[in-house]
């Protein structure tokens, strides 16, 4: 008897057409890619299910740990070999439903006798293992009709597979299989939400960052490294674009007028994130803006900031408010990162009374007085790219 696979259900992927095998592909990529550190696992994917295939018990935990952040799952459920015997199914059973909560449950015995030769016939394999259950578990009543838990036992040529428990999976679409974009990834609570609310539809990330040093310091940074980590366990990796943004935000304070430096500043990222964009090949911009929730997510701001960009600009937040995006960024675990106490460029350079309904003719006006061309060029050719998730490092390389 042995737990050596995990049976995989999909979700939203069963309701594709003609071209289902190929999110199924993706899924199955983003699988193999999650546990690469992993020797000794196999996937084998199939129309309506996947199966996660390893006879090691530390990779088996792994898996189990790892496989709730894959997006494109709807549930997936540990599965248990045993020999083809009455009694080794009955032990199996017990071992089976013993990992389970089961005070005032309900359950019921559900057979599939693929293999016919079996000399038991389905009723009487029903009624053996549920009557040892019985006895072993005595809190648990039999119910026909949508019982709390579902024994299945699968009885094939080479053995028995038995399977109770049933693990939530993280549901959406196989990361890759909506495309790419590129996430303004600030530091703050909100832009990570949003990072895996576009994962979550499937939308592989690019991530683009605006460093000021000495405004901002190195701690400021790895609080972003550790967001992108982040954001990297979710089946996918991703590529950290660092940009150099002191002297074009000083520039910015020194030709505009203070309450408006805010959307003329986010107006010089947006036209950064669009030259990264097209070298990565992105086909939209993502923010954390949730409308209303500061001076520069007005709608007067953010049509300013929108006129510089042609390119979709997908704000997954814009109707959230601050408590769920709270809850959402506690789930994920980016929380705790977003609220250590090292500020953004953003957050340093806020002005006192910022516009919240700036003109963009003023906008455009102010910044005709100087042309930012060339220090927006200079800060995309000077950016650093990291990937993640980073390699870990190995404190005995040396000795090697």
């Amino acid at each position: 008897m042995k737990t050596n696979q995990i049976l995989v259900r999909y979700g939203e992927l069963s309701t594709k057409g003609k071209n289902r095998s190929s999110f199924i592909g993706r899924l199955r990529d983003n699988i193999r890619q999650m546990f690469a550190d992993l020797e000794n696992i196999r996937v084998k994917a199939e129309r309506d299910r996947m199966f996660i295939f390893t006879d090691s018990e530390e990779d088996m935990q792994q898996i189990l740990e790892r496989l709730p952040k894959v997006f494109g799952i709807q549930s997936f459920s540990p599965v248990t070999e045993t020999a083809l015997t009455m009694e080794a199914m009955q032990e199996a059973a017990i071992a089976v439903i013993d990992k389970l909560d089961l005070e005032g449950k309900t359950f019921k015995v559900n057979v599939n006798r693929a293999n016919k030769d079996f000399p038991h016939e389905k009723l009487e394999i029903m009624q053996a293992i549920g009557s040892n259950v019985l006895r072993n578990f005595p809190e648990l009543t039999v119910q026909m009709k949508k019982p709390d838990i579902e024994l299945k036992v699968d009885i094939r040529e080479n053995g028995a597979f038995l399977m109770a428990e049933v693990i939530q999976g993280a549901g959406g679409l196989p990361v890759g299989a909506g495309g790419k974009a590129l996430l303004m990834l600030s530091g703050g609570i909100d832009s990570p939400v949003a990072g895996y609310h576009m994962l979550k539809r499937g939308v592989r990330l690019e991530l683009i960052h605006f460093f000021s040093p000495p405004f901002t310091n190195d701690r400021a940074k790895e609080k972003v490294f550790d967001l992108a980590e982040k954001l990297s366990h979710f089946g996918s990796s991703v590529n950290l674009h660092v940009i150099p943004f002191t002297e074009l935000q000083q520039e910015v304070h020194k030709q505009v007028p203070d309450n408006i430096t805010m959307t003329s500043t986010r107006r010089m990222m947006m036209k950064i994130a669009d030259l990264v964009l097209a070298e990565t090949k992105s086909q939209a911009i993502i923010t954390g803006e949730s409308l209303g929730q500061v001076a520069s997510q007005t709608l007067e701001s953010l049509n300013a900031i929108n006129a510089v960009t042609n390119s979709p600009v997908l704000r997954p937040l814009i109707a959230a408010d601050k408590l769920e995006i709270i809850e959402t960024a506690q789930k994920i675990g980016t929380y705790d990162i977003s609220i250590r106490p090292f500020e953004d460029c953003c957050t340093i350079f806020t002005p006192a009374n910022p516009k919240t309904k700036p003109k963009l003719e003023k906008v455009e006006y102010y910044e005709n007085f100087v042309s930012f061309d060339e220090l927006i060029q200079e800060a995309v050719q000077n950016r650093e790219v990291i990937k993640f998730p980073r390699k870990k490092e190995n404190k005995f390389e040396d000795l090697l």
